[in-house]
C-alpha cells in the first residue's frame, strides 16, 4: 500500500487573509475569505462593505498588477495608493465589474462598449453588397480623409515619393457620427434689449467681468455699449458667426470665434447626461436636438449604408434588438469568416443570457441604467476561459426584476464553479441564499459601523442576532386599505422606445408603482411620457457630477447657511470658510492633500502636512462656532448635525431643514465633507431626493430608490414616500422590490417581456388584485412574496 503524499505547498493558499483594514470606516477588520466560492458581503447602507472589498481587496490587487508593468506605462494608468491595512494574503488577480456608468460619450453606444461593433464591421468589409472599403468604412467614429501632398519616405539610399493618401470612414459627415443636430435659439443667450456693458448674455459661465465675458465685450467687432437687437447685420454675423481668429484682446492673446461655434465646442460637444445640472438646465432651454436628416439618426455615412448583407445594412443590424441579431447571425453561413461569426454569434448570446436581449447595438452607452451598465461590462467575462481569479461585484441585481435575479444567481454560481473566487456586494435575500459565505458588516453606518459582526454560513446568518440575520426573512404585507386617487395624469397613445401606443391614467396624491421585467419599458413610461413640467420632479440614478471637492455640504446648498452662520458669529466675511475660496490653505489650495506628479512614474497623494488634512487655512480654524471651528463640523455625520445646528447657540434653521431631509431619506451616517466620488449609487440617489424635496413639485418620479438599501433601511424608505404623499405630493415609483409594489397604492405593471416583447399595461390595480390574479409575472413573484 502506496503512502499518501504529503498535501503539496501550493495548495495550503486556500484563503484571502484581511488584518487590520483601516480603509474609510473600517475598525481594524480582520477577516479570512475563502477562494473559489461564493461570499456575500452584507450589512446597512454605509457599514464597510465597499471599504472592505473594493477600496481595500480589490484596490491592492490591481496595485499589485500595476506594479508589475514598466514605470513608463504605469504613468498611463491610474493612481492607486496602498489601502490601509497590516497584511493582505492569498490575493489574486481582481476583476471589478461595478455599477459605474458607462462613458459619457456622445459617440459611445452598447456596440462600442463590447466587441459587438468591430466584429460587426470586419463581417460587413467581408461580405457586404457592394464592398465599400475596409472595417472602417463602415465605423460612424471614423471620418473619410481626404490628403495630397509630398511624403519622403528614407531607406537606406532610396527616396519614395506617396503622393496622395485616402482614407473611407464610415461617419455622416452632417451630425459627425452623433445621430442628432442641434439648433440653438439665439432668445436664449442673450437679452437682445440689453447691450454687452449691461450683462446681455444668459449664459452659464459667461459672468459679466469674467474671460468668457470680455472676450466679446473688449473684442472691438461691435460697440459694447450698444442693445444687441440693434446690432446691424454684419455686427450681429460677428458677435454670432464669426469664424475663429488669433487676436490681442484685454492685451492678451486670445482666439476670438462667433459665440454660437464657441458654445458649440465648450458645451454641445460632451454628453447632456455628463454635464453640470445648471449647464444642462441651459442646454435644455437652449438647444433642440432632431435626429440628423441626412443619416436619419443612424450616424453612419451613405456608403456605409448602402452596403447589405442578406437585405441588411450595418445600420439595419445595430438597430435591431439584440436577441433578433442573434439569430440574424445564426443564418448566415460562410465559411470563410467562420471563426468571426462564432465569436461574434458567443458575445450576442450572452447578452441574451444575462437579461440584456432587449437592447440594440446602437443604443447610447450613456442612457443605460447602472444595472444595465454592469451587466454589459459582464459580457467579457461570460466567455472567458480564465481561472482562479477574483470576481468583485457590486449589487449585481440592482435593477433586475425577481423574474430576472435566478439567471443573475445562475451566472455568479457558474463563474464560482470555474474555480474563481466570486465577492458580492448585496442586499438582496434571493443572492444572500446561494452563498457559500457570509461576512456581515456593521452594526450601524459610519462611524457606528466598520466592524465585522457576524461570518459564517446562510443558515448561522439567520441564527444570529445581527441587523441582517433578524430581517433576512422580512416579508411585507399587503395594506388593509389603499388611499383613493385625487386625479389623474393622463397619457395617450406613448410610443417612446419600445412602447406599443400605451394608454395609461396614472392616479395622483397616491403612491403608484410601475413595475415589469428589466426592458419591459417602464423607464419609456415614466421619464419619456410624463412631461418635466413646473411640478414634475424627477430623481433618477444618474451619477451626480463633482470633483474630489465636491461633498455633501456643497452640494445639497448646506454650506451656504453653515458659512454664514460662522461669519455672523465672529464677524468675518463668509468666504473665509470655503476650502474653495479665500479660507483655503495655501499649501494645498483647499484640497486636503498635495499631488506630486513622479513624471513617467505613478503620481504619489500625500496628506498636506501644514493643515492635516483640513483643507482650511490655521488662521480660519480659530474661528469657532458652538465651540467647533468649520473642519470639525464638515467632519460631522448627518445625526450630529442636525442636534448641533438644531438648538443651542449654533442654531441656524436654514441648516437645520436640509440635515433633516438627508436624516429623512436615510443618509444621517455621511460626514458632511465626504467626497461625492466615494458615494454608492444609491447614496447618490437619496442624496439627489433630500436635494428635491425643497422643491415645489406636486408630483414625485423616483427611479428605483431602493438600489443599495439594505432590508432595514427600506422600512424607512416607504416611512418616508408615506409622509411624501400624506403632505399632498404625488408619488411614482419605478420599482422591483416587492416590498414597495406591497406597500402601494395602485400598481401598473408592462410587459409581458423585455424589448419587442414588452411595452404594453399587462395589468393596473391594488396590490392585492395583481397577487391574487397571479396573472403577469409581477403577480406571481409578489404573490409568493406576501404570501397569498
Amino acid at each position: 500500500m502506496t503512502k499518501a503524499s504529503a498535501p503539496h505547498a501550493a495548495d495550503s493558499h486556500e484563503v484571502i487573509r484581511v488584518v487590520g483594514a483601516r480603509e474609510n470606516n473600517l475598525k481594524d477588520v480582520s477577516t479570512e475569505i475563502p477562494k473559489r466560492r461564493l461570499t456575500v458581503f452584507t450589512g446597512v447602507s454605509g457599514s464597510g462593505k465597499s471599504s472592505l472589498v473594493f477600496d481595500t481587496i480589490a484596490a491592492e490587487s490591481q496595485r499589485l498588477i500595476n506594479e508589475t508593468y514598466s514605470a513608463f506605462v504605469q504613468g498611463f494608468m491610474p493612481t492607486l495608493a496602498r489601502p490601509e491595512v497590516d497584511v493582505l494574503d492569498g490575493l489574486t488577480t481582481a476583476i471589478t465589474v461595478d455599477q459605474q456608468r458607462m462613458g459619457a460619450d456622445p459617440r459611445s453606444t452598447v456596440g462600442t462598449a463590447t466587441d459587438a461593433n468591430a466584429m460587426l464591421r470586419i463581417l460587413f468589409s467581408r461580405l457586404g453588397k457592394p464592398h465599400i472599403g475596409p472595417p472602417g468604412a463602415y465605423a460612424f467614429n471614423v471620418p473619410s480623409v481626404r490628403a495630397s501632398g509630398a511624403i519622403t519616405v528614407e531607406r537606406g539610399d532610396k527616396k519614395a515619393v506617396k503622393a496622395t493618401f485616402q482614407r473611407t470612414g464610415g461617419m455622416c459627415p452632417r451630425c459627425e457620427g452623433r445621430g442628432s443636430v442641434t439648433d440653438l435659439d439665439p432668445a436664449q443667450l442673450y437679452d437682445a434689449d440689453k447691450s454687452l456693458d449691461e450683462g446681455a448674455l444668459t449664459i452659464p459661465g459667461y459672468k459679466a467681468g469674467g474671460w468668457n465675458y470680455r472676450l466679446y465685450s473688449e473684442s472691438g467687432f461691435f460697440p459694447s455699449d450698444k442693445p444687441i437687437g440693434r446690432f446691424t447685420k454684419k455686427e450681429l454675423h460677428d458677435f454670432l458667426h464669426h469664424e475663429p481668429v488669433r487676436m490681442k484682446i484685454a492685451g492678451i492673446n486670445m482666439t476670438y470665434e462667433g459665440l454660437i461655434p464657441r458654445i458649440r465646442k465648450s458645451m454641445l460637444a460632451k454628453d447632456k447626461e455628463g454635464m453640470q445640472p445648471h449647464i444642462r438646465e441651459f442646454v435644455d432651454r437652449a438647444v433642440t436636438f432632431t435626429a440628423c436628416p441626412e443619416c436619419d439618426g443612424t450616424r453612419l455615412s451613405e456608403a456605409a449604408r448602402s452596403s447589405k448583407i442578406k437585405r441588411i445594412s450595418i445600420a439595419d443590424a445595430c438597430a435591431m434588438q439584440i436577441s433578433d441579431l442573434a439569430e440574424w447571425v445564426r443564418g448566415i453561413e460562410e465559411p470563410s469568416v467562420a471563426p468571426l461569426l462564432t465569436a461574434l454569434q458567443q458575445t450576442l448570446d450572452s447578452f441574451v443570457e444575462i437579461g440584456l436581449g432587449y437592447l440594440a447595438l446602437d443604443r447610447p452607452a450613456g442612457t443605460l441604467s447602472g444595472g444595465e451598465a454592469q451587466r454589459v461590462k459582464m459580457i467579457r467575462h461570460l466567455g472567458s476561459s480564465l481561472t482562479d481569479v477574483t470576481y468583485v461585484f457590486d449589487e449585481p441585481t440592482t435593477g433586475l426584476h425577481p423574474h430576472d435575479i435566478q439567471r443573475m444567481n445562475d451566472l455568479l454560481l457558474r463563474l464560482r464553479d470555474k474555480g474563481n473566487t466570486v465577492l458580492v456586494v448585496e442586499h438582496k435575500p434571493e443572492v444572500i441564499e446561494i452563498a457559500d459565505h457570509v461576512v456581515d458588516l456593521g452594526p450601524g453606518a459610519g462611524t457606528e459601523g466598520g466592524a465585522v459582526c457576524f461570518e459564517g454560513t446562510v443558515e448561522a446568518l439567520r441564527k444570529s442576532d445581527t441587523v441582517t440575520g433578524r430581517h433576512l426573512g422580512d416579508r411585507a404585507a399587503l395594506k388593509d386599505t389603499v388611499r383613493e386617487p385625487t386625479g389623474f395624469l393622463k397619457i395617450r397613445g406613448a410610443r417612446t422606445h419600445n412602447l406599443k401606443g400605451v394608454d395609461v391614467d396614472v392616479p395622483l396624491g397616491v403612491l403608484t408603482v410601475v413595475t415589469g421585467v428589466a426592458g419591459s419599458g417602464k423607464s419609456s413610461l415614466v421619464h419619456g411620457s410624463i412631461p418635466p413640467s413646473e411640478g414634475v420632479v424627477s430623481v433618477d440614478q444618474g451619477t451626480i457630477r463633482g470633483s474630489r471637492r465636491s461633498n455633501p455640504a456643497t452640494y445639497t446648498g448646506l454650506l451656504d447657511p453653515i458659512r454664514k452662520a460662522f461669519a455672523k458669529a465672529n464677524d468675518v466675511k463668509p468666504a473665509l470658510f470655503s476650502a474653495n475660496s479665500e479660507g483655503a490653505c495655501p499649501t494645498c489650495n483647499g484640497a486636503g492633500v498635495i499631488y506630486t506628479d513622479l513624471a513617467m512614474m505613478a503620481g504619489v497623494a500625500t496628506t498636506c502636512e501644514d493643515c492635516e488634512g483640513k483643507r482650511f487655512d490655521a488662521s480660519v480654524l480659530e474661528y469657532k462656532l458652538g465651540g467647533r471651528d468649520i473642519s470639525e463640523v464638515l467632519a460631522m455625520p448627518v445625526n450630529e448635525a442636525e442636534r448641533f445646528f438644531g438648538a443651542g447657540e449654533a442654531r441656524t434653521p436654514a441648516a437645520h431643514k436640509i440635515l433633516e431631509r438627508l436624516a429623512d431619506v436615510g443618509l444621517g451616517y455621511l460626514t458632511l465633507g465626504q467626497p461625492l466620488t466615494t458615494l454608492s449609487g444609491g447614496e447618490r440617489q437619496r442624496l439627489k431626493l433630500a436635494t428635491h424635496m425643497a422643491d415645489k413639485g406636486g408630483v414625485y418620479v423616483l427611479d428605483e430608490p431602493t438600489a443599495g438599501l439594505h432590508l432595514a433601511d427600506v422600512e424607512q424608505l416607504l416611512g418616508l414616500l408615506d409622509r411624501l404623499v400624506d403632505s399632498g405630493k404625488s408619488v411614482i415609483v419605478v420599482e422591483h422590490h416587492q416590498a414597495v409594489m406591497a406597500h402601494a397604492d395602485w400598481i401598473i405593471d408592462l410587459g409581458p417581456g423585455a424589448g419587442h416583447d414588452g411595452g404594453t399595461i399587462v395589468f393596473e390595480g391594488t396590490p392585492a388584485d395583481l397577487a391574487a390574479g397571479r396573472s403577469t409575472v409581477t403577480g406571481e413573484h409578489l404573490a409568493s412574496y406576501v404570501g397569498a
